[in-house]
């Protein structure tokens, strides 16, 4: 095999993305919008946010763990699988014209189970089964196939909203049952397995890669400030209000400013799998969270639903080059044998930022109003970078991935990452 090339397994594993951004995504969009439109409530569109989370902080050792301890294909096809099953019953409840939301949170709180044993195994497999200098390419090809997804999901999901309520829902269970036949096909990969076994042991796996996690300033500094930048700056979480209360478009309007999420971030994926960022890495992340900070004030403050759809698209790109960036750092700063539980505890942090993001949104809405808690969060990313940029030298001044994959192979080979 060309060390140079990305397999064929890898590129068709890589559809699974597309696959699943689209019906997560989507089915995320009308979700919102039903529950508003049942309710009339900003505080259940944060409450919405925190069922989705829940279950991905409490399960996240455990999913961790079961990802490094067993076949990654074997977990992600299952976990996928669960996915399936709980989009086919929201499919069901809505066809029954529901008047309460809370068998709509209990379905989300399963579906949220699922996707916290399917994260960590499925963000693992394709970079198990690629040599480690495509790995940067692969992580940009795959935000390239996430972002289709999240283009075309809202949108399309919109559509069918208007058609037809119940109809995202079976939309969504159908490109997941296509995500797994995907799964079934490829291979298994052959990097090493924990052989630890027991409850007790699964929850100190867990806590050896918390432990890797603090002692990298970089990995740690990357983590938190995904955490805290995003937990301020969750505004697309209010943007079934802030298309009904400001910018005065219904389901088809909103999709379009989902999209717009998928239209940003997917432009950027594009330009990165071609010409992938290659130095001053640190500079850049803290740069376009930033970027992404002054976007969400901009987003508050319009009524004009033009500038508020560029403000998602310059937003959305920010946040892709900062994805990037830690997306390829994280695999690439873990050793094979850890990534699971590592890309475990880096889904809590990237839940605790979107959902949690989503409470924090509606909790402040409710206090402060709609446009106070869309300004106060971008302004909050703002002061977080000031203090990310002071409180983490090392992750402000990283230049290059090779650097983080020269120390990684240094500290295998001394024996320095927990069993």
């Amino acid at each position: 095999m060309n060390p140079t090339r990305i397999p064929l397994t890898v590129k068709t594993l890589l559809c699974t993305f597309s696959l699943g951004s689209f019906a997560v995504v989507g089915q995320v969009t009308v979700l919102g919008k039903q529950v508003y439109d049942m309710t009339g409530s900003e505080l259940h569109l944060g409450l919405l946010g925190l069922a989705e989370f829940l279950p991905i902080a409490l399960l996240a050792p455990f999913a961790g763990a079961t990802a490094d301890r067993f076949d990654r294909r074997v977990v992600f096809g299952l976990a996928l699988s669960g996915e399936v099953a709980t989009s086919t019953l929201l499919w069901l409840y809505v066809r029954s014209e529901p008047t309460s939301v809370l068998p709509i949170f209990l379905i989300v709180l399963a579906f949220g189970s699922c996707r916290a044993f399917a994260s960590p195994a499925g963000r693992a497999l394709p970079i198990d089964l690629s040599p480690p200098e495509v790995v940067a390419r692969v992580v940009a090809l795959k935000s390239v196939g996430f972002q289709i997804g999240l283009i075309t999901g809202p949108v399309a999901f919109g559509f069918a909203f208007v058609a037809d309520p119940a109809l995202p829902y079976l939309l969504s269970a159908i490109a997941l049952s296509a995500a797994v036949s995907i799964v079934v096909a490829v291979p298994s990969s052959k990097v090493r397995r924990l052989t630890t076994n027991g409850a007790r042991q699964a929850v100190a796996d867990a806590l050896h890669g918390l432990r890797f996690i603090r002692r990298s300033p970089i990995l740690f500094g990357a983590m938190g400030l995904d955490l805290f930048a995003v937990l301020f700056g969750g505004a697309v979480a209010l943007l079934p209000a802030i298309a009904e209360d400001r910018l005065g478009v219904g389901a088809v309007g909103l999709g379009w400013l989902r999209a717009a999420v998928g239209i940003g971030a997917g432009l950027v994926a594009i330009t990165l799998s071609i010409r992938p960022l290659r130095r001053k890495l640190g500079h850049t992340l803290l740069l376009v969270v930033a970027v992404f900070g002054l976007a969400t004030i901009g987003l508050g403050l319009t009524r004009s639903f033009a500038v508020a759809f560029l403000a998602i698209v310059v937003l959305a790109g920010a946040d892709a080059v900062s994805m990037f960036i830690r997306l390829t750092l994280v695999p690439l700063a873990t050793p094979e044998d850890m990534r699971g539980r590592v890309l475990a505890v880096e889904n809590v942090f990237i839940g605790a930022s979107n959902e949690l993001g989503a409470a924090e949104s509606g909790l402040t809405a409710a206090v402060m109003g709609l446009v106070g808690a869309v300004v106060f969060g971008g302004a909050a990313t703002l002061v977080v970078v000031a203090l990310w940029w002071r409180w983490f030298p090392d992750l402000r001044d990283m230049d290059t991935f090779d650097e983080i994959r020269a120390e990684t192979r240094t500290e295998t080979r001394r024996g320095g990452t927990p069993p």
